[in-house]
């Protein structure tokens, strides 16, 4: 049965090349392969990109995209004082969008409304106030009342740091109550990881939070012939670097990591690649064996070039998808067991699991050392990837999620 839906995110997913906008991208082209009807709304204003002119026109029979609201940090810090708002619900709220919103509904009869992270989750009681006949989902990208309290927990170690830890310890008091609030109002709720699943059914009247880990499209990795040269014993990271978890990851691999390696591997180089690196990574660029790339086309040619994909979070949540693109590649890896989180643990057994710092630094300078070790890895990652995470098998869990809330 043919399924009208209308898909709500806080991004155009193109190109999928962030987390949320790979898991959207993969979730619509195998919704419009399945035969669905699908009608995009969106933020988006970006001027470089026609959305017509992209592979989602095909996907999509409708996609409308409205800029994001303007925010700035007194808009914020008013918030934050004067309301018990937690931050990202006022993030995307916009009159405009709300209106063409209601207007949408009033206009076509959709089965199933998906909102695509908590920044979108906003609309949700909108529209269960508007009494429409679909069923309202919640796609989480993440338990963030969760991360929140573990950005917290790693902050307040530092002195200069205590305004950040602050911040972040109420804002995982506020959106423990936006969480709740959209975990009973959606008629279904998915999580990518089970751990994420276990921390949201406690928001659920009935205990139950669907499970659908995000994936990509491994064998475009496998295609990939474009490689570069940085010369042997390269390390690679790959994330958005104004995104507090992999900021942090990478001044803790950077200051505590990468000099105990560099004891026994003098020439070890990290390769950072990702757009918009913060201001907190500044003095990484003095380092002459680290480089940040800021934004790139494409992260695969570093991912092919790698001798070490490392992948040291300390905080976060949800299913990584930089380590599932490693994989793909055939990247031997090495990762925090927080960065592994949300894999099966035959994926987690294709990598080498580090917590410490002498740990991590152990594990990366024997790889370093170890070809044979690095291709036995990589090799494993590639099947394990192919296996759990290709959205060829992903969809149809998708599809029968929606079967057990009656639809489709």
């Amino acid at each position: 049965m043919t399924m009208r839906i209308l898909l709500i995110t806080a991004s155009f997913p193109y190109p999928p090349a962030s987390g949320g906008a790979i898991r959207t991208y993969g979730i619509l082209q195998g919704l419009h392969a399945a035969g669905h009807d699908i009608t995009l709304l969106g933020f988006d204003d970006r001027e470089d990109i026609a959305p017509d002119e992209t592979p989602l026109a095909a996907f999509c029979s409708q996609i409308e995209l409205f800029p994001p609201p303007k925010r700035n940090h007194l808009d914020r810090l008013r918030d934050l004082i004067l309301t018990r708002q937690s931050d990202i619900e006022g993030r995307l709220f916009s009159t405009t969008f709300a209106h063409r919103l209601r207007k949408l509904l009033h206009e076509a009869d959709y089965d199933l409304i998906q909102f695509e992270g908590i920044e979108v989750a906003i609309y949700l009681s909108l529209v269960r106030q508007m009494g429409t006949g679909a069923s309202l989902i919640y796609d989480a990208f993440n338990a963030e009342a969760e991360l929140q309290r573990v950005i917290f927990a790693i902050d307040r170690r530092e002195m200069k740091r205590w305004p950040a830890a602050l911040y972040s310890w109420i804002q995982a008091q506020r959106i423990t109550r936006f969480e709740r609030a959209i975990c009973q109002q959606a008629d279904g709720v998915i999580a990518v990881s089970t751990e994420d699943a276990s921390l949201l059914s406690a928001y659920r009247p009935d205990g139950h939070v669907h499970l659908l880990s995000s994936g990509i499209f491994v064998d475009h990795y496998n295609e990939t012939s474009t490689s570069r040269d940085p010369g042997k014993n390269t390390l690679v990271f790959t994330g958005k670097m104004d995104y507090r978890p992999n900021v942090d990851a990478m001044i803790w691999f950077a200051t505590a990591i990468l000099p105990l390696i560099e004891r026994q591997i003098p020439d070890v180089s990290l390769t950072i690649v990702g757009q918009k690196p913060h201001p907190r990574l500044n003095s990484l660029h003095d380092r002459p064996n680290i480089t940040l790339t800021g934004w790139v086309n494409s992260v695969e040619p570093y991912l092919k070039a790698a001798s070490v994909y490392v992948a040291p979070l300390r905080m976060g949540s949800g299913t990584r998808l930089k380590i599932l693109e490693a994989m793909a590649s055939g990247c031997a890896i090495v990762a925090t067991m927080l960065a592994a989180a949300g894999l099966q643990i035959d994926a987690k057994e294709a990598m080498i699991i580090a917590d410490s710092e002498t740990d991590m630094a152990k594990a990366v300078t024997m790889l370093l050392k170890d070809p044979a070790r690095r291709h036995q890895l990589g090799e494993a990652a590639r099947a394990q990837v192919k296996a759990h995470y290709d959205w060829s098998v992903l969809i149809p869990r998708l599809l029968a999620i929606y079967k057990e809330l009656g639809l489709g």
